[in-house]
Formats: C-alpha cells, sequence, structure tokens
C-alpha cells in the first residue's frame, strides 16, 4: 500500500469512527451502520459541492478541506470488487450509485462523467415533481434489488415531495463465507453479559489459527473470508461503555493492523443487528452544516437549479453465523429546490459481553460495516 493510500485509510477510519460516535454515542445500546455506504454517497456529493459546502463534507470525510476526494472514490472503488477464490464458494458483491433526476432536470455533465467513473455509477429519472410516490417507489425498489430484499423501504413515506430535485442513492450488498467456519454441531447456548442483565444466546464455537492481538486494553480476532475481507471482533478486556469512547484512531488503527497468526478458541455469538437513521444532526456535528441549509452550494451538480440536502437516509443489516458473513446497506442523499436560478452555481477468546464487529477490505482498509453489539 502506498504512503497516499495508507493516509486516505487512515482518514477513513478516522471518519468511521467520528461519525459511529455521533450517530450512536449511547455504548450500551446495539448500532449498526455502513461506512462503506454513507462514505460512497457523501463523496459523490462532495464533488457536487463547491466553496465551504465541499471543505466541510471533504474535512468531515478526509480530515483536512485541501484534501483530494478522487483519493477516497479509489479506495472505495478498489474495495467494490472481490476476487474470487479456488475451491470456495464466490463471494458476492454488489455496490450501485444511482443519480436519480427529476425528469427534464439538466444535470453537468462533468458529474455525470464523475458519477460513471464510480462503481455501477448510472443517472436514472424520476417523476419527483409529478408523482412523488411513484418516484419513491422506483429508488425503493432498486435498493431492495440491489440489497437482495434486505432493504425495501430506504426512503419512507414523506421523504420524496414535489420540491424534490434529485437523490443520490449508494447501496451495497455483501456476503462472503469464512475461511475457517464454524462448526454448527459446536453452537450452543452460552452465557452473554449484557448491560440489562446475563442471558443465554446461541455461541459458535471454533478453534483455528486466526489473526490475534491484545493491546490498549483490547482483544482483537480477525476472521479472515473468501474474497479479502476480514471480520475484525474488537473485545475490549473491561467494560465496554468504559472503553469505546477511548478508542481513538491511532489505538483503533493499531488494533486493526496488530493481530498476527496464532491458535485461538473463539467463541462468538450468532448476530443479527439492524438499524435505520437520519444522518444530519449526527453528520452537523462533525461540522457539516451548510448542505443542509439554503446556503449550500451544489453548483457542481445541476445546470440551473439551485438545492440542499434535507436528508441524509441510511440504513444498514448485518448478519453472521457459523457460514461467513450477509450484509445490506443504503444512503440516499435527498436533494430539494432551494430557489430557481438562471447563473451557473489458543488463546481463548471469549465474547460473552458488549462488543464491537468491523468488517473491512483488507487491501484498502474500507469499512463495509460497524457494529456495537451489546444484546445479541
Amino acid at each position: 500500500m502506498t504512503r497516499a493510500a495508507q493516509t486516505t485509510g487512515r482518514a477513513h477510519l478516522a471518519f468511521v469512527l467520528a461519525l459511529h460516535r455521533s450517530l450512536a454515542p449511547d455504548p450500551t445500546r446495539t448500532a449498526c451502520w455502513s461506512p462503506y455506504s454513507v462514505a460512497s454517497a457523501l463523496g459523490l456529493t462532495a464533488f457536487a459541492a463547491r466553496g465551504a459546502t465541499r471543505d466541510e463534507l471533504v474535512t468531515a470525510l478526509l480530515g483536512e478541506p485541501g484534501a483530494d476526494p478522487r483519493a477516497l472514490a479509489d479506495a472505495l472503488s478498489a474495495a467494490a470488487e472481490l476476487p474470487g477464490e479456488h475451491g470456495a464458494e464466490t463471494p458476492a458483491l454488489t455496490v450501485a450509485n444511482t443519480l436519480w433526476a427529476a425528469q427534464g432536470l439538466a444535470v453537468r455533465p462533468e458529474f455525470g462523467d464523475e458519477l460513471a467513473a464510480w462503481p455501477n455509477g448510472a443517472a436514472r429519472t424520476a417523476p419527483f415533481a409529478d408523482d412523488p410516490e411513484a418516484a419513491r417507489a422506483l429508488i425503493n425498489d432498486s435498493v431492495a434489488e440491489t440489497t437482495r430484499g434486505l432493504i425495501r423501504q430506504l426512503v419512507p413515506p414523506g421523504a420524496v415531495g414535489p420540491d424534490t430535485l434529485s437523490a443520490l442513492v449508494n447501496a451495497l450488498y455483501l456476503r462472503t463465507g469464512w475461511r475457517n467456519r464454524f462448526p454448527e454441531h459446536a453452537t450452543a447456548p452460552q452465557p452473554f453479559h449484557a448491560p440489562d442483565g446475563r442471558r443465554d444466546v446461541p455461541t459458535m464455537r471454533l478453534t483455528a489459527k486466526l489473526g490475534y492481538a491484545a493491546r490498549h486494553g483490547w482483544q482483537a480476532v480477525t476472521l479472515p473470508a473468501v474474497g479479502g475481507v476480514d471480520a475484525v471482533v474488537l473485545l475490549p478486556d473491561g467494560d465496554l461503555a468504559t472503553a469505546e469512547p477511548e478508542l481513538d484512531t491511532a489505538r483503533l488503527a493499531d488494533l486493526l493492523d496488530a493481530p498476527s497468526p496464532a491458535r485461538v478458541d473463539l467463541a462468538l455469538p450468532r448476530l443479527r443487528v439492524a438499524e435505520r437513521a437520519s444522518l444530519q444532526e449526527a453528520l452537523g456535528r462533525l461540522g457539516v452544516r451548510r448542505l443542509f441549509t439554503k446556503a449550500a452550494d451544489l453548483g457542481g451538480l445541476f445546470v440551473r437549479e439551485r438545492a440542499y440536502v434535507d436528508a441524509v437516509l441510511h440504513e444498514a443489516v448485518l448478519r453472521i453465523d457459523e457460514q461467513g458473513l450477509e450484509g445490506a446497506a443504503a444512503t440516499a442523499v435527498m436533494f430539494r429546490m432551494a430557489a430557481v436560478i438562471r447563473e451557473e452555481p489458543p488463546v481463548v477468546v471469549r465474547v460473552d459481553r458488549p462488543f464491537l464487529v468491523l468488517v473491512r477490505h483488507a487491501g484498502t482498509g474500507a469499512v463495509y460495516f460497524l457494529a456495537r453489539v451489546v444484546a445479541p
């Protein structure tokens, strides 16, 4: 990995941690979201933005206003393809980036060129003005198709109106199997110590050579999956509610890089976590504010119309079982009209208490999913 790629990877990890804390500040509550999907939707939006609007977005995504969003785009594109492996089930990864534009809306050609360079980037029309519900259905049906039915109603009723100009939507589906599968016969109820008390949950068991590290008050176990995907289980030595707020970007990066091969006896709950959220407030706490006002400058997107973003909608689902993992996510950036203008604008690891799990592309470090599991 080049130094520039390492810098982009570290900036992406800082964004992951910052938005995770802003979106889900209560460490006693289960949460799940897709940094990959959000970064894709916002990264494309950054190419549409200008001036201070762009600076705020780029700073949130990459740490400084002068950073080049092309570096992030390249990393996300590299993580959008997974190679198969001989003798293993082919991993499934589908990524779609779609600009849904009102009929007759003039989109700048340079933005269309940028969109086409992203994984499955395409522009489509929707009848926002004439039939908002039909437009909403088109977006939701497309997301459901990409996510194989795991996300069916990304855009809720009322989110599309006659003054909606467009929606920039990223959708993601990932399914891959473990290189070392958990024996199904070994799964059995085991105690899990949740904040509201002990409970028995279906817990998988695996003894194998896995990536392992113990440092900074955490244990990290890397579960490699087919296609160059890693699931990294991060188990604090003590209470997650105390340890997670102290986990900064440098320590998280070190934990992700530290695991080395070791014989590990791992007990891990089988899990399914899901979340849907509006991200405006969480992004506002990261400094992205102008985008959501009528002072937004999105002159890189439309030829004539002046627009602002009135919602960033997100939904994610992550399932982990004996065979592997399956996840889906979608993010919609909803653009509304601000005004019409004519000018151009055996180590033993027992995961029996709250923990984090992070699914990422091993080559680039792009984070597909981050979940906090408090009560599986």
